[in-house]
């Protein structure tokens, strides 16, 4: 018994000692995470297109672990699910069109906050396609046609009608278009499920490639040249509490979206992330525009069309959906 109650004795004291060790090294609330930041970890979510070769560059260069942040990726079809993602804490940061998430900040279904800028349009970056054979011929032959979009009430929507306004065509968000993931466009088409197909690229040049689609509107023409697609946005209140997480972020993206530049960057990572895009499409896909800073006044742009076409009924003040740009690091 003796020699037991030696042994007990040991091993309570190094458990005490193990135990005032672990707090030391890690109880405070500044060595939560590398570097100070509040979340060393975080999980954003993303899309397999050509808008987020910035966010995997970030990665793959190691630009996120140079600011002590790791990052974890979720595949989300569009900006809108990234809402219910971003609300209910699966998700710290999304990918999402700037029509989502101004909406639902009006609404009151989330109140967010851009953090980096991910796209805007570029000559024929986004397009509408229909198929070689359609009978289609112009935009005003779109009344009563079925038109595939990756999610509703959202930055396609938006281009398709404001491109189909002006040839006397009022699409209604519910009956004429279909949500249909990116990469089953082209399924989707080829079978005539759908009329026409909203595609982003590196999508659109696929099809056109494989399938030999018209394109019958560059979407990125005319009022929505140079528009802003996409971009990451979180919650309010994520921001609020990890600043300096969020901060890391945008430093991190910056650099990454400065890299986007060289298409050659893009076009051979692109395959690497994005399923079915063969190198022969990178190379010939259009590329979107990488914008390395947030500007209110570009996107208040974004906000005023949403009110032209009702997707909103009261104007929008976007600067204070806009977080603070961190100065730069190193």
């Amino acid at each position: 018994m003796h020699a037991l109650h030696r042994r007990n004795v040991l091993a309570g004291a190094l458990a005490l000692t193990m135990a005032a060790s672990a707090a030391a090294c890690g109880g405070s609330d500044e060595s939560k995470g590398a570097n100070g930041l509040e979340e060393s970890e975080i999980t954003v979510g993303t899309m397999l297109v050509g808008d987020t070769a910035p966010l995997q560059l970030a990665i793959s260069r190691g630009l996120f672990k140079a600011e002590g942040l790791t990052v974890k990726t979720q595949v989300i079809q569009g900006g809108q699910e990234a809402i219910p993602r971003l609300k209910g804490g699966t998700l710290d940061i999304s990918v999402g069109n700037y029509v989502s998430f101004f909406a639902a900040s009006t609404t009151g279904a989330l109140k967010v906050k851009i953090v980096a800028e991910a796209s805007q349009s570029a000559p024929k970056s986004h397009t509408l396609l229909v198929a070689k054979d359609s009978k289609i011929r112009t935009l005003a032959d779109l009344k009563d046609k079925k038109i595939a979009v990756n999610t509703k009430r959202n930055v396609a929507t938006m281009l398709v009608r404001s491109a189909a306004k002006p040839a006397g065509v009022e699409l209604d968000e519910n009956k004429n278009f279909i949500e249909t993931p990116p990469p089953g466009m082209e399924a989707a088409l080829k079978s005539g499920s759908v009329d026409a197909v909203q595609a982003i690229e590196p999508f659109g040049t696929q099809i056109q490639q494989k399938l030999g689609a018209r394109m019958l509107a560059d979407l990125s023409s005319g009022a929505t040249a140079d528009f802003p697609i996409s971009g990451y946005a979180t919650t309010e209140d994520f921001a609020a509490k990890n600043p300096k997480t969020v901060a890391a972020f945008q430093r991190a993206m910056v650099k990454a979206q400065g890299l986007a530049a060289d298409r050659k960057v893009v076009q051979d990572i692109l395959p690497k992330y994005a399923r079915g895009i063969d190198a022969n499409v990178a190379a010939t896909m259009v590329l979107t525009g990488y914008p390395t800073s947030l500007n209110a006044t570009r996107l208040q742009r974004v906000a005023n069309v949403m009110q032209q076409f009702g997707i909103v009924d009261k104007p929008i003040d976007v600067k204070p959906l806009i977080a603070a740009s961190p100065a730069a690091s190193g």
